[in-house]
């Protein structure tokens, strides 16, 4: 039973107000470098050979990403949620109310542009009507197998993500 709370992706119930809430154990499998983050350089490089998502580059996962020229999309090594776990085993006794249910889900991480020092506003709007146009592609995609789809941009660990 334990290893279930520890290796899948669960909501969980508060007994107190009937609320759930997402419980993502398996992430603190990934690897973390241990670092502390400084302010954003005023000039970054167009190209970082140790960025996990610039173009060529090995993934923290192991994947290495093609040479990509626009846009680039991939199923996100580390997430928070997975397409499919098992169920979570009868919880009887004292610990009845420990109530989850399992949760299924794809996350996606969308690449803007090739270029490590570019941010949305700073692309040309031909590059940005290539995100939005990207952006709407998953959303009918992942919109035929689940109910929520949510888009937003990680600006990473400085911002509290990852």
């Amino acid at each position: 039973m334990q290893n279930y709370f520890d290796e899948y992706p669960h909501r969980r119930r508060n007994p107190l107000t009937g609320e759930y809430i997402l419980v993502s154990p398996h992430r603190t499998k990934r690897p973390w470098q241990g670092q502390t983050e400084e302010p954003p350089q005023d000039k970054r490089p167009q190209y970082d050979p140790k960025c996990y998502l610039c173009p060529g580059n090995q993934r923290a996962g192991g994947h290495t990403n093609p040479q990509y020229t626009s846009t680039f999309v991939f199923t996100n090594d580390f997430a928070a949620l997975l397409p499919e776990t098992p169920e979570p085993p009868e919880i009887t006794g004292k610990q009845s109310l420990m109530h989850s249910e399992p949760v299924h889900g794809t996350c996606r991480v969308i690449c803007f542009s090739p270029r490590h020092d570019l941010t949305l506003p700073q692309m040309a709007p031909a590059a940005i009507r290539q995100v939005v146009d990207l952006w709407a592609e998953q959303l009918e995609d992942l919109g035929k197998t689940y109910d929520w789809v949510q888009i937003f941009e990680n600006k990473g660990a400085i911002m509290g993500c990852s």
